[in-house]
């Protein structure tokens, strides 16, 4: 997205990140960049607290922030969000709640518990239970994964053990759905069970493939990058983003804006018959 970004509109832009997720590193890259005296700078910050300073020291240099997933930070000019968190986690659990004919038990996933979005998605998946589908029962609280694959498969084994009729899993982390698809399936349980969540084709397929996984959703980050360079563009020539407006890109076509914050309608579900379509 931000390569053809670049090709379309003829502005200077790149990509950076650190070798791993750690905020010490993205500050680091952050700093550097104010040296160069970029003109903007597009970030998904991985600890929004600690990138503060450093963003709040950009914008005093006249560089405009545009930042992604991060709709608490303080220090932005634009946060691009691919879709209103509570909308998301209410679609994920109409899904579920179809697949489960709305009724049974379900747990939920998260990486951290400390972790705003997926915390925002799984709170409004339960609220939304809770107001549509009686029948469906939450058991336990959320599951952290610490976004790991292995730790989501491990909780999911003993899930099975303490809830032997349990039904549904919603996934949060891209890695979620994939444990929990494991577990599921050294069970044999891929008839039985019902299991969606935010995840990727690249980290799910096999598991949707052999049924394992029902759905997952995501939206494209290459859309997104395109749509955080054209924030930064509007923001630079002084223009303001207002609800309704028409971005061009696919999901952001009619942005909702709240306190500076984009939301578009990005997200994409993708089940074994189009997972093929997608090479990410």
């Amino acid at each position: 997205g931000i390569q053809r970004f670049a090709e379309e509109t003829g502005h200077n832009t790149f990509i950076l990140g650190p070798p791993r997720s750690d905020a010490a590193l993205q500050v680091q890259i952050l700093e550097d960049l104010i040296a160069q005296d970029v003109d903007a700078i597009s970030v998904v910050p991985f600890s929004p607290e600690t990138l503060e300073p450093v963003l709040q020291r950009a914008m005093a240099e006249g560089i405009v922030i545009i930042t992604h997933e991060a709709s608490n930070q303080q220090n932005f000019n634009y946060d691009l969000e691919a879709f209103d968190n509570a909308d998301y986690g209410a679609h994920l659990m109409d899904s579920l709640a179809e697949c489960m004919g709305a009724e049974g038990e379900y747990a939920v996933f998260v990486g951290s518990l400390t972790s705003r979005t997926h915390n925002e998605w799984v709170d409004a998946a339960i609220a939304r239970q809770r107001e549509a589908y009686p029948n469906m029962q939450l058991v336990g609280s959320k599951n952290e994964s610490y976004d790991n694959q292995q730790n989501a498969y491990a909780k999911t084994g003993e899930l099975f053990r303490t809830y032997p009729e349990l039904k549904g899993f919603l996934g949060s982390a891209s890695t979620d759905v994939a444990g929990i698809g494991l577990a599921v399936e050294e069970r044999g349980l891929e008839e039985r069970t019902c299991v969606f969540g935010t995840s990727l084709p690249s980290v799910s397929s096999q598991y949707l493939e052999t049924g394992a996984v029902d759905m997952i959703s995501f939206w494209d980050p290459a859309d997104a990058g395109y749509a955080m360079n054209l924030l930064a563009i509007r923001a630079l020539e002084g223009e303001t983003v207002e609800t309704g407006d028409d971005f061009g890109v696919p999901g952001y076509q009619a942005v909702l804006v709240r306190n500076s914050v984009v939301y578009g309608q990005a997200w994409v579900d993708v089940t074994r018959d189009i997972v093929g379509d997608y090479d990410f």
